[in-house]
């Protein structure tokens, strides 16, 4: 496709220096016409030929120019295509650390990834549609206006590097404001998305005013920027019309002096003319194209750090033995999140396969970390996991967690169907598979009274129902492995008990590890380890850890007193 772009930039150009040679032949011819008696005759032969030659040139100038178009199309499109699948390709490689980092929250990576993509096809339309040709045609006129006297040539030729120079310190004079509007658009489109996701909290706390004023403080800069560059390129613009224009002028001088002088013929002075607007064409154009060009680059910048994050992409072992036992082993870990904050420090614990693990601590002591690093998710800072004896970073990912099964407190729903979100848990599940799984997670009633049933908008489901499907995927994936991060947190107390009763049935001779502050959830466990700011302070059966009077006592004290057990008590008997 490229080379058949060059070879039809190549017919083009030449074409377009058929409309000057023919006006030069045509001016010449009728000034000696019109030295003789009777020139209608012969100036009719003239204007038929004529015709016929320009006629004939924009039959053929038709079918190059949709060549040109569409394979410069064409090629944009595959480009397009192709930069979009990379970008899906590295986004789902990287490890959970490059999304924890603040420069890639999920509006500036789409801001980057849309502008990326966009600009650098741009990029390539410009080459193939207006760059390439223009600047082939400027090239062969040119050429032919040496050809035809040295001395024109030079003229044309000299007014070039001045216009190139013009144009080079326009771009300098932009560079750092470019950058500044990728960020200022970032910015914007992440803030939108946050005001989007947060309007409930907004509204609630009447915060309108506020997140407007932050909101039009980002606009205002932006705006800023883009009239600082309107302004910019507008007085650049100017100065390179006027180099343009020196260069018109000069032609017209030099090929008159020519003239004049016995040196040139009169058409010439219109072939020249009309060639120093095939290379002045580029010239006008080049404001336009440099700008989008170094536009494209800013954007293209910011793309390729994307691309060449290379540091952040997920790694993966090589061991694909599947998970025996189940038994989990975490020795002296540390570990410290990309934004700086240290979530573990030297923490020790066991998990027995087959058995029941309670993570049990206050909010940020460190328990959903833990479940993290289980999954491979970060790597730890100093300490070793260890799964059945083998080093956690030895195991391949995609074995890893095909064995683990997680439910979190705020699970993600797809756009999409009920039934294709439960699905997720096994890509080939059947419907009666589905269905069961549904049922398992007391789903299946509610779903049947939808209009659509399981093929109803799954985000248009309560919270409490789109946590049941998080769970009806746990049972249909069925795995020996399952982490339960508040498994039950949005859920209403019926649903809280039928759930806890699914989950029992799975549990059995399963590896179990369970956050939860229902009290219910936790006094099973056969193992309860106790967090405080990112370190195990205690651990035990729950009966052992009550005699002990310790941090697990005085939580287990304020779940009871929050719950009113007493009053609960008086009530039941």
């Amino acid at each position: 496709m490229v080379l058949g772009t060059l070879t039809l930039t190549l017919i083009g150009s030449l074409a377009a220096q058929v409309n000057p040679l023919i006006l030069k032949y045509t001016v010449d011819h009728v000034d000696a016409l019109l030295q003789q008696s009777n020139p209608m005759q012969e100036g009719t032969r003239l204007l038929l030929l004529i015709s016929v030659v320009l006629f004939a040139k924009e039959i053929v100038n038709i079918f190059i120019q949709f060549g040109q178009k569409y394979y410069g199309e064409k090629i944009r499109i595959n480009v397009s295509n192709s930069l979009s699948e990379v970008a899906i390709h590295r986004i789902l490689s990287y490890g959970m650390g490059f999304y924890a980092a603040p420069e890639n929250q999920s509006g500036r990576l789409q801001t980057r990834i849309d502008r990326g993509v966009e600009s650098l096809t741009k990029l390539v339309q410009n080459f193939f549609i207006d760059i390439l040709p223009l600047f082939s045609n400027a090239i062969l006129a040119l050429i032919i206006m040496y050809m035809a006297n040295i001395y024109v040539g030079l003229v044309a030729t000299i007014i070039l590097p001045a216009y190139f120079y013009v144009s080079s310190r326009q771009a300098k004079k932009l560079q750092g404001v470019r950058r500044q509007l990728r960020k200022g658009r970032e910015n914007k489109n992440n803030g939108l998305l946050n005001l989007i996701d947060s309007i409930t909290v907004i509204k609630s706390f009447v915060r309108e005013s506020y997140e407007e004023k932050k909101q039009l403080e980002i606009q205002e800069q932006l705006t800023q920027d883009q009239l600082y560059t309107r302004k910019t390129n507008f007085r650049y613009d100017g100065v390179k019309s006027f180099i343009e224009q020196i260069g018109v002028v000069l032609i017209i001088i030099l090929t008159t002096y020519l003239v004049l002088n016995h040196q040139i013929s009169i058409g010439a002075i219109m072939l020249h003319i009309m060639l120093f607007n095939n290379v002045s064409a580029p010239i006008r154009q080049l404001h336009r194209i440099y700008d989008d060009v170094n536009d494209s680059l800013i954007y293209a910048e910011a793309f390729f750090q994307i691309l060449d994050a290379a540091e952040e992409a997920e790694q993966s072992g090589t061991y694909r033995e599947a998970v025996t036992k189940g038994n989990f082993e975490m020795q002296h870990v540390s570990f410290t999140y990309p934004n700086g904050t240290q979530a573990l420090h030297d923490v020790s614990l066991k998990i027995t396969g087959g058995k029941t693990t309670a993570l049990v601590g206050l909010s940020g002591a460190g328990k959903s970390t833990i479940l993290s690093l289980l999954n491979k998710f970060y790597s730890p800072d100093n300490g070793s996991i260890l799964l059945d004896g083998v080093d956690l970073n030895e195991y391949d990912n995609q074995l890893l967690r095909d064995e683990i099964g997680l439910v979190l407190q705020k699970n993600h729903i797809f756009k999409g169907s009920v039934e294709d979100n439960i699905r997720y848990g096994k890509i080939n599940a059947t419907e009666n598979e589905i269905i069961t799984a549904a049922k398992k997670a007391y789903l299946h009633d509610q779903i049947m009274e939808l209009p659509l049933q399981y093929k109803s908008d799954a985000q248009l489901l309560s919270g409490g129902q789109q946590q049941r499907i998080a769970i009806a995927r746990l049972f249909l994936k069925d795995p020996p492995i399952i982490f339960l991060d508040e498994p039950t947190a949005s859920l209403d107390a019926i649903a809280t008990e039928q759930i806890k009763n699914s989950l029992d049935a799975i549990k059995k001779n399963r590896t179990v590890v369970i956050i939860s502050h229902s009290i219910s959830q936790i006094v099973d466990a056969d193992r309860i380890y106790v967090l405080k700011q990112g370190k195990v302070v205690e651990q035990g059966t729950h009966e052992e850890l009550v005699e002990k009077a310790g941090p697990y006592k005085e939580i287990f004290d304020a779940a009871a007193r929050s719950l009113n057990l007493a009053r609960i008590a008086q009530s039941i008997s």
